[in-house]
């Protein structure tokens, strides 16, 4: 389901480090948590593989000069093709 929740932005920042730390997406990470409030167990999801690197590319290898607009523009980006993804219908078994 669906919602809409509004966080003071230190504190989504640091969910999203956790997440990120703890190999989540913010989504797994914040229903473990409230979960975790509310005395309910998560059943954890499998492991994902290995991170491919580098997380963000650029054109001059080892130096990434981004301003913050530009990092959560990425983030953006890299949400909706996950989104995207998401959403399409899958087609093993057929």
């Amino acid at each position: 389901m669906r919602t809409t929740v509004e966080l003071p932005p230190q504190l989504l920042r640091a969910a999203e480090a956790h997440a990120a730390a703890r190999g989540e997406t913010l989504k797994e990470f914040l229903t473990r948590a409230v979960a975790h409030e509310l005395g309910e167990a998560v059943t954890p999801r499998p492991k994902r593989g290995k991170v491919r690197l580098p997380l963000i590319a650029s054109d001059r290898p080892g130096r990434v000069d981004l301003a913050n607009a530009e990092i959560d523009a990425i983030f953006a980006a890299d949400d909706a093709e996950r989104a995207n993804h998401e959403a399409l219908p899958s087609t093993h078994g057929r």
